[in-house]
């Protein structure tokens, strides 16, 4: 029956490319940035002053097959002047088209005239396209601007708490998510606990959210995509930035290697709140050598070697080190924990047609915990290690499709919890079976087909396998865990393997040039699963894979909205409605505490599901930009095995969630930004009785997520002074203003009860607790630009 799909998709997929003898001819080129030469992710081209258009691919490509004769094309990207060219199609020829960026008053005056269609004319659903400009124009929480910060005021995303760059799409939890550096997945995405993003500004081009209709070429995640492409590096001069902030300082050198053919960008960035404190901790305290301090680095280079021909390099690697010493006590520990990524990709025209990218990825991301009291140590960690090859083709069939096909295979090893130690000469390895191997594939075909002006279907299917490899340990047990049995795999060796057909579809029906209707139905199949016994993204969650135990998480997701522009398209607006159920979903067991055996043994497994409304309004000219959004949404989980059985809310759901973000360029000098947010306060269990057994408290909660704690407000401002120098300078910088929490609103972070007097003097009182992070939090930012 599987075959029979897949035969029947190629059928249909090769029936809808139209066969005719017609003259057609064909462009092909890339569209790019007219002073670094960067190519353009995803900019618009359309054809003849009508809705039909096309994009450019990951790697700023085109390919513009028609019929012979004039034809107007209008090269379009945000915050670009777009170009209109009228060519005569009389051949077939390759030519680059060059964007000139829009500075701030351009940007709001002339940009001001480009018709902006991509939101009603694309049939892909829930997808955002965020630039780096209105990332770094937006209040940040101590001077370190967050793409992942400016994610959580978009509808549909929520944050994970208080300060924190984790979040939750729809419903799905933290590893249902899909994040992409140059396309190798980053695992954890948090510094200092996950209050910042591993993510630098100065080093990211184009930030991409699919939230709903995932393409086929995406997969093994259910919630989201956030495709994020680091820049190339200015293939025309050597440019440097900088900037110093409160708690961290940057700088990033781009420059070409050899002009017009390759170039490089190195961007760092660092804390310095150690350095800062050392000085004025004495030798002679017992806290001496303690501190934090996180790092990362960004590195890329290209090489154009022909016209058919480009490499590019590039990697990630950062890390954050928590240190804690006790002298008096003989007690330290050191929490060292990062991710490190290299993406070597080659991409290869054949012809004007056809285009391909070949990956080769390296990803790995590891925890440690090492504590040390006099003689005696203790190191645990966690962590997972990623091969990665892929490849993808694009086949501009005709201006009606868009075939992408390709196929990717990864080689997994988990490190859920490792645990050693040691005693003057006493080495102590514990016989617990933690690392995990395993093989995962994927082969996907999707197409963009244009059916008419009205009408264009975005429709695919792909085919993942996930194979669990020995070496490996099964055990038989009874009802109360007790080991009866086992059966060793070698290495190598198969333990189980799942598979499954992940159908994609999406439809826009197109009423006129300003509005259209949108559905789309997705299913995703997810592999490995972060595991956390807390309400946040921390670096202790652990990665497992789905084995003989674990099945994998199965997700299906229906949406449907309206999308309509207003006032020449200033304004942007859409209205969706989507369910999503999620099967297989993972908790640990009631009463779980963390242990060396193997954690797979204390999860249970359940189903989720999850709907809402997502309303957007985005003003995207004038001197005055920014978007409302605001989604009223459920979440559900139910297990057999927790809350009686009983459904529950996720720690996920919010029933409101309200982001209103403004822009406003006053002068050429001048810019004001602010945010404010406002949701629902997150579900949480509380103890309901309080008694005493042996004259200890105790306490007896309520079910799952019975209580909600209070709502969530804040309201955050900026403000961005560019001074103009009476004498020409060799550089350009500018001041960044910013509050965080501007009326300092004491957000619950947690709740905790205390207790006051005694019970045999009769005045016992038990008490709730409120703990908050952040009071208002000013801070000021320089950068600098050579």
């Amino acid at each position: 029956m599987r075959l029979q799909c897949g035969f029947l998709f190629l059928l249909m997929l090769l029936w809808c490319i139209p066969l005719n003898a017609q003259h057609k001819y064909t462009w092909d080129g890339y569209v790019k940035d007219s002073l670094s030469g960067e190519t353009l992710i995803n900019a618009s081209i359309f054809l003849d002053n009508n809705m039909q258009g096309i994009t450019t691919n990951k790697y700023g490509f085109f390919s513009i097959t028609l019929p012979e004769g004039k034809h107007q094309l209008v090269f379009s990207y945000v915050g670009y002047s777009p170009k209109t060219i009228t060519i005569d199609f009389n051949s077939n020829f390759s030519k680059d088209i060059l964007l000139f960026p829009a500075t701030a008053q351009i940007q709001n005056i002339t940009v001001s005239t480009q018709k902006r269609l991509n939101n009603v004319k694309s049939a892909q659903m829930g997808q955002v396209d965020i630039s780096m400009n209105t990332v770094k124009s937006l209040p940040s929480f101590m001077g370190e601007t967050d793409i992942l910060k400016t994610l959580q005021l978009l509808p549909g995303v929520r944050n994970a708490g208080e300060g924190n760059s984790g979040f939750y799409v729809r419903g799905g939890g933290p590893d249902q998510n899909l994040i992409l550096l140059d396309e190798a997945v980053v695992y954890n995405t948090g510094h200092l606990f996950g209050f910042f993003s591993v993510f630098n500004t100065d080093a990211v081009k184009n930030l991409t959210l699919i939230k709903g209709g995932m393409p086929a070429q995406y997969g093994g995640r259910l919630s989201s995509v956030i495709d994020i492409a680091m820049k190339e590096g200015n293939m025309n001069k050597t440019e440097v930035d900088g900037g110093i902030g409160l708690i961290a300082s940057r700088l990033s050198i781009q420059g070409p290697i050899v002009k017009d053919k390759a170039s490089f960008i190195i961007s760092a960035r660092r804390t310095y709140i150690d350095l800062l404190m050392k000085p004025f901790v004495p030798k002679s305290s017992s806290f001496y050598g303690s501190g934090y301090y996180f790092y990362d680095l960004n590195a890329k280079m290209n090489w154009e070697i022909s016209a058919h021909d480009h490499l590019f390099l590039s990697g990630y690697f950062g890390k954050d080190k928590f240190i804690f010493n006790n002298n008096h006590r003989s007690f330290s520990t050191t929490i060292p924990w990062g991710n490190a990524t290299t993406t070597f990709r080659w991409n290869h025209s054949f012809n004007k047609k056809l285009f391909s990218n070949v990956s080769l990825i390296y990803n790995d991301y590891k925890f440690d915990f090492l504590g040390k009291q006099d003689n005696f140590n203790f190191d645990l960690s966690s962590g997972i290690k990623d091969f990665t090859a892929k490849t993808d083709v694009d086949f501009f069939a005709s201006t009606n499709h868009k075939i992408k096909f390709g196929a990717q295979f990864t080689y997994h090893t988990f490190y859920p919890s490792v645990a050693s130690g040691n005693q003057d000469t006493v080495v102590f390895h514990p016989a617990n079976t933690q690392k995990k191997y395993a093989n995962e594939y994927g082969i996907y075909i999707q197409d963009d087909w244009n059916v008419s002006q009205r009408i264009q279907v975005n429709y695919g299917i792909r085919f993942s396998l996930f194979q669990q490899l020995g070496p490996y340990t099964a055990y038989t047990t009874d009802a109360n865990g007790n080991k009866l049995d086992s059966t060793f795999y070698q290495r190598g060796e198969s333990v189980k393997t799942y598979s499954g057909f992940e159908p994609r579809f999406t439809i826009r029906y197109s009423f006129n040039n300003n509005s259209s209707v949108k559905a789309s139905i997705t299913r995703n199949l997810q592999y490995i699963h972060l595991v956390s016994n807390a309400g946040t993204t921390l670096p202790t969650d652990i990665w497992v894979p789905s084995t003989y135990l674990v099945k994998p998480q199965d997700g299906l997701l229906y949406a449907a909205g309206y999308f309509r522009n207003f006032n020449n398209s200033m304004f942007e607006t859409s209205i969706e409605l989507y369910y999503k159920t999620m099967k297989h979903q993972i908790e640990y067991a009631e009463g779980y505490t963390p242990s060396l055996s193997d954690p797979e043994q204390s999860f249970v497994f359940g189903k989720g599901w999850s709907y809402g409304s997502e309303l957007f309004i985005n003003k995207v000219k004038g001197r005055l930009t920014g978007w409302i959004g605001y989604t009223l949404s459920w979440t559900w989980r139910q297990f057999p095995d927790l809350n009686n059985g009983n459904k529950y809310p996720s720690k996920y759901d919010r029933r409101h969630d309200l982001s209103v973000v403004a822009i406003y360029q006053l002068s050429t000098k001048w810019k004001l930004s602010s945010t404010f947010i406002y949701g629902s306060g997150n579900a949480i269990s509380l103890p309901e009785r309080f008694y005493f057994i042996d004259g200890v408290l105790t306490q007896e909660y309520s079910s799952i997520n019975a209580y909600r704690m209070k709502p969530y407000h804040r309201l955050d401002v900026a403000v961005t002074y560019t001074p103009k120098h009476k004498k020409p300078r060799k550089y350009t910088d500018n001041w960044v203003f910013s509050i965080y929490n501007l009326y300092s609103r004491q957000n619950p972070y947690f709740y905790y009860y205390d207790q006051e007097g005694n019970i045999a003097d009769g005045n016992l009182t038990i008490s709730a607790k409120q703990v908050s992070l952040f009071p208002i939090i000013p801070s000021i930012t320089w950068n600098i630009h050579f």
